[in-house]
């Protein structure tokens, strides 16, 4: 009959046994959507070193959203611009390769059903007819252009 001064074991050493305090993520933490504890394990899992710090997936967390919210946004001002209310593949092609930076990171990717962007090339297009003739049917110049000749530097 010793249990009167003893600690409850399980209690984690507080006494009394008060109320448990709820779990809080690190992903709340840190103030993310990204979850960092499943980035945590992938990087222990795929042996990418001996070791992973405790601030290592929290800022790989950080940057993989930031990257997403990145290409969500203009994703869907592409869609936006479309007149579509749903961003589809066609509308990350045309974020990512509008945007120099994106386009920079992203340049050796193919994105599925994305097509290409659209470009039609000068030397294909037809070609403006500014010529204008005088009263007597010939081309006219303007004196100013036929005068002056290129200068040598």
């Amino acid at each position: 009959m010793e249990s009167v001064g003893k600690v409850k074991k399980g209690a984690g050493g507080r006494r009394g046994g008060g109320p448990k305090k709820k779990p809080v993520s690190r992903s709340v933490k840190a103030g993310l959507q990204f979850p960092v504890g499943r980035i945590g394990r992938y990087l222990k899992k795929g042996r990418y070193s001996q070791r992973v710090g405790t601030g290592a997936p929290v800022y790989l967390a950080a940057v993989l959203e930031y990257l997403a919210a990145e290409v969500l946004e203009l994703a869907g001002n592409a869609a936006r611009d479309n007149k579509k209310n749903r961003i589809i593949p066609r509308h990350v092609l045309l974020a990512v390769r509008n945007d120099e930076e994106l386009g920079k990171l992203l340049a050796g990717v193919t994105i599925a059903h994305g097509g290409v962007l659209p470009n039609i090339n000068p030397v294909l297009l037809p070609k403006k007819s500014e010529k204008r003739t005088d009263k007597a049917g010939k081309e006219a110049t303007s004196p100013g252009k036929a005068a002056k000749s290129p200068k040598k530097a």
